[in-house]
């Protein structure tokens, strides 16, 4: 089968200090650390073996994963696999990027954020434009906070015009017509984030053809509905797998929403689904009340 898998394991530790986010600065213990490389390194081991399935693969860790070395090893291995199609992870790219050397340019790709006031401006790029001399498939976005638009514009002018600038909306920012018209200028598919996404009782992926996975095995549908669906390891979840509506009333995150089969995500980024890249250069959606919540 065609499985796609979100994998978030323990780590919770980043090197950044985002005022946005919840684990900014938060520091792991040896021992978290440890617990953590265990649990991918097991996951990597199933991911591995499943040669009869068709694997594509997300990691979405709540930390920094790539500054660790065994992030950074997991993604250049499982890329090298014939049935893995495509294998990503979210990251702000405060790592080095010689490690993608050993990786299956075809498979591997990153989903990078920058964060300004975190790292410096020239850094993150001089990095965005090593990852288009290798080759290496990547979006790169920001988040939607009027303090990060003149960054955002000058991110959209010094990339390559192939790489995808997206916008997510900021967490409990509502967004003026005229304020959301600014930021659609750079990011013609950010109509899609303005607003949360009414879901509940609607057909979505999730729990059929895309599941989510924690650092010890347990399947559930998404990172945002808490029921299980099974093990990973001891294959129970497999015969949970099935079409099914979503429970919540609304879905308001990116690699949540983009399985909703009410909106058509999967064309806008067929082939990019996972790294959030279109498969065309996005045109601004006639949304109207379907962005709305």
């Amino acid at each position: 089968m065609d499985l796609t898998i979100l994998y978030r394991g323990p780590l919770a530790s980043c090197d950044y200090d985002c005022p946005y986010c919840p684990f900014a600065k938060r520091r792991d213990t040896r021992a978290q650390l440890a617990a953590d490389r265990t649990a991918l390194e097991r996951f990597a081991t199933w991911a591995a073996a499943q040669r009869e399935d068709r694997l594509s693969l997300l990691f979405t860790p709540w930390g920094e994963g790539l500054v660790r070395s065994w992030y950074r090893r997991t993604l250049a291995e499982l890329s090298r696999l014939p049935h893995i199609h495509r294998v990503a992870i979210q990251t702000n790219l405060s790592c080095r990027t010689d490690w993608l050397a050993a990786a299956d340019r075809d498979t591997l790709a990153l989903w990078c954020t920058f964060h300004p006031g975190q790292t410096p401006y020239d850094r993150f790029l001089a990095k965005c434009h090593d990852l288009a001399t290798r080759n290496i498939r990547h979006s790169v976005g920001v988040v939607g906070l009027p303090e990060h638009l003149e960054h955002a514009r000058r991110l959209r002018a010094d990339l390559p015009a192939h790489v995808y600038l997206w916008v997510n909306a900021a967490e409990g920012h509502t967004y003026t017509d005229a304020e959301a018209d600014r930021w659609t200028a750079l990011d013609p598919l950010f109509p899609y984030s303005r607003h949360p996404h009414r879901s509940a009782g609607l057909p979505c992926r999730t729990g059929e053809s895309v599941i989510s996975v924690d650092g010890e095995g347990t399947v559930r549908r998404c990172h945002f509905v808490r029921s299980e669906l099974g093990n990973l390891y001891d294959g129970s979840y497999r015969s949970a797998l099935r079409p099914r509506p979503c429970p919540l009333a609304v879905c308001d995150c990116h690699i949540g929403y983009v399985h909703l089969e009410t909106l058509p995500l999967y064309d806008v980024f067929a082939g990019g689904v996972l790294e959030r890249i279109p498969a065309e250069p996005p045109a601004a959606p006639a949304l109207g009340r379907t962005a709305g919540p």
